[in-house]
């Protein structure tokens, strides 16, 4: 069988209904059992912020548009639009859905015991590692370096295996990467802002060189010009991304080290 009819043959197949069913389910389910926990948390205390919600919504749906649907099918052959569905899974999503505090909103709907439970696996040395910002970052940014400098890519779009597990880890390598750097939710392992601030400036620069280096030496099979519209949108909405993240822990770390008012004793 001639090799250019197998790979025409992996792409359709990895076009169909099967891989995109798969990588989107989970984040479906993740939205029902969001707002079940908001329905079941609202009867025993204060109700849950709106915009958490709103916030967890979008993150889903951004999530849902990068893996189904035109998006996800036009990204096997446009790689900018590849790109595109990488910045909405990567580092949109994560970042809405962190901004929902869904671990709080976990805490809150579960009974005493299991949130006890769920408390020590936090506090746990495994989960220290894993919500370290350094080696967040490289889960995060060394797995696109290892997607986009190596045959990987290519291969990604051969074999339906790995295709869902690449695009599973970019989501949740950028969602680890996302808290691991801004608070909304707790963290037992929390680390200064200092540290937070030098890894987020490191990962920064990483991606951004990723990106040019993207524009140079596209990945294999990628046309030259798809490959610098693709870079182009990697380094500018990237950047674009990030100043959210830059300005949210600029502002958590202004409000952590603004002195406390003094309180006046009569």
């Amino acid at each position: 069988m001639n090799m250019d009819h197998v790979h025409e043959q992996a792409a359709r197949s990895l076009m169909g209904p099967a891989p995109q069913l798969i990588l989107a389910l989970p984040f479906v389910c993740a939205l029902i059992l969001y707002v079940w926990a908001v329905i079941h948390s609202n009867r025993r205390y204060k109700k849950w912020p709106l915009y958490r919600t709103v916030s967890w919504s979008a993150g889903i749906f951004l999530a849902v548009a990068a893996v189904a649907g035109p998006i996800a099918k036009m990204a096997h052959h446009d790689f900018k639009v590849h790109m595109l569905g990488h910045l909405f899974l990567g580092m949109l999503a994560p970042l809405l859905m962190a901004l929902a505090a869904p671990m709080t909103l976990t805490l809150r709907t579960l009974s005493r015991d299991k949130a006890r439970m769920l408390t020590r696996l936090l506090k746990s040395s495994p989960f220290r590692v894993l919500s370290d910002p350094f080696f967040a970052s490289i889960l995060n940014i060394g797995g696109l370096w290892l997607l986009y400098t190596t045959p990987l890519y290519s291969a990604m779009h051969e074999n339906m295996l790995l295709h869902i597990f690449i695009h599973l880890h970019v989501f949740l390598a950028g969602y680890l990467f996302t808290i691991s750097l801004i608070y909304f939710d707790p963290i037992p392992h929390r680390t200064s802002h200092l540290y937070r601030a030098i890894v987020l400036l490191i990962a920064l620069a990483a991606h951004g060189i990723l990106s040019k280096v993207i524009y140079a030496s596209p990945p294999e099979g990628v046309p030259v010009n798809q490959a610098e519209a693709g870079s182009m949108l990697m380094y500018y909405g990237g950047d674009a991304i990030d100043l959210i993240i830059i300005f949210i822990l600029c502002l958590q770390w202004y409000k952590a080290a603004r002195p406390k008012p003094a309180i006046i004793h009569l």
